[in-house]
């Protein structure tokens, strides 16, 4: 029986990193916390990183990472376009927490930062150009009709996620996103030419 190496010190870092951005936010989010959080000396974070701002730009971009890996799972998958985005709208998430990419867009500090605000700025763009590809293949098959906007309905979709957070987060109920998700869902079904 093998043993798993605990994570090293530099993943500790990002990794507590990203959950503190999550739930803190970029000016909440102190070097004495992020510290605390992995368990590491004071030293460990400026021998990694040369200071909390590349540490933080470190952890957004894996956060934009594994989200992109997790959207990408659902929309790759097997099935008609209208079932690869109902996978990926349906997807489970900690929805009352928000979105990990969605809430550093919020954050003045990132926004400000064309450095940190880059993958977020990545994530968001890949996701309505994946969803597009989606929807213009479903096109192409036949599975949606003609007059739907790939593009524009993309942009839909990641609205309604996002937003969806968000009254959902100012509501303490994920019964907002829920909605949401099934709003467009019924949008996106009543482009799917009947069989007849």
């Amino acid at each position: 029986m093998s043993t798993q190496e605990p994570p090293g010190t530099q993943e500790r870092l990002v990794r507590s990193t990203q959950e503190l951005l999550w739930e803190r936010g970029y000016v909440g989010t102190s070097p004495k916390a992020i510290l605390e959080r992995a368990g590491v000396g004071q030293g460990s974070m400026y021998h990694h990183f040369s200071g909390k701002s590349a540490l933080a730009l470190a952890a957004i971009r894996r956060t934009a990472e594994e989200l992109k890996q997790a959207s990408e799972e659902c929309l790759d998958a097997p099935g008609t376009a209208y079932d690869r985005v109902a996978a990926y709208l349906l997807r489970e998430r900690q929805v009352l927490r928000g979105c990990p990419v969605g809430r550093m867009t919020q954050d003045r500090d990132v926004v400000q930062s064309a450095e940190l605000r880059r993958p977020l700025d990545e994530m968001f763009d890949w996701l309505r150009e994946r969803i597009t590809e989606v929807l213009t293949e479903g096109q192409r098959r036949g599975e949606l009709a003609a007059a739907l906007d790939p593009a524009a309905t993309a942009a839909t979709v990641a609205a309604v996620v996002q937003g969806g957070y968000v009254l959902a987060r100012a509501a303490d109920d994920t019964a907002p996103f829920d909605a949401a998700v099934q709003g467009v869902l019924a949008l996106l079904a009543a482009q799917v030419p009947a069989v007849g």
